[in-house]
């Protein structure tokens, strides 16, 4: 389904709000630490946990430490590493698989010697072939190769990287975890994202009588779309 319409204005009396990081409230930077984060959006989010009365969380693929400091000053709930580690609540998966020592220094040394980038996560890491997209097929297969041979992890394909995170570890299993703490009882879930990595979070708000909105261009199960990031920061009532 290719969603078309922006969504409506929401009710924050009866909503909970859960919010991806890059590409949704950031625009994709061509380096995981280059993104530009709009001056005020930590204010600005705490503003909003505190109108939706603390039923608002930050749910992003990035490492829980680098998220908090990107949005230092915002104390609010952050569920990182797609789901497998969080702030302010008890993770939905409670520790780190084996061998992540192993996994990393693996995909280190893939990135290296292919000339590629590679980003550490506190749970995993990823390679990014943004630079060369012709070698994306080889990181897949490097990527699948890798998770077959390392119990716990699993696959997670993005915007031209590929990541082994923990295996279980997804944003659809954050949000019901999130949704069974007290703040957010009785409300109604709305999820903004932007990646392939979303998608099973926009299609989980839509089934639990909220919905789902699918941030820039590309198919989507989500109902409703906004262009940009910037659009997005707009329709939070936050210029940028």
């Amino acid at each position: 389904m290719i969603s078309q319409s922006a969504p409506p204005a929401l009710a924050p009396a009866h909503a909970s709000l859960f919010l991806d990081f890059d590409g949704t409230l950031v625009g994709i930077a061509p380096r995981p630490d280059a993104v530009v984060v709009p001056p005020g959006l930590a204010a600005h989010l705490r503003r909003l946990s505190d109108a939706f009365d603390g039923a608002l969380a930050i749910v992003s693929g990035r490492s829980l430490p680098e998220l908090a400091r990107f949005l230092d000053g915002f104390e609010g709930l952050l569920v990182g590493s797609h789901g497998a580690e969080a702030r302010g609540m008890t993770p939905p998966l409670a520790h780190a698989p084996a061998g992540i020592g192993a996994v990393q220094a693996a995909l280190s040394a893939f990135a290296a010697r292919e000339g590629l980038l590679y980003e550490p996560k506190t749970l995993g890491g990823a390679v990014h072939f943004r630079d060369r997209p012709a070698a994306g097929a080889a990181v897949a297969a490097f990527a699948d190769a890798l998770a077959a041979a390392s119990p716990g992890f699993a696959v997670q394909p993005a915007k031209m990287a590929f990541e082994l995170k923990p295996e279980g570890a997804s944003k659809d299993r954050a949000l019901a975890a999130l949704a069974a703490l007290p703040a957010f009882a009785g409300r109604a879930p709305v999820f903004l994202g932007d990646d392939a990595t979303d998608e099973p979070a926009l299609a989980w708000a839509g089934a639990q009588g909220g919905f789902g909105v699918k941030v820039g261009p590309g198919d989507s199960t989500a109902r409703y779309r906004l262009p940009d990031p910037g659009a997005v920061l707009r329709w939070l009532g936050m210029e940028g």
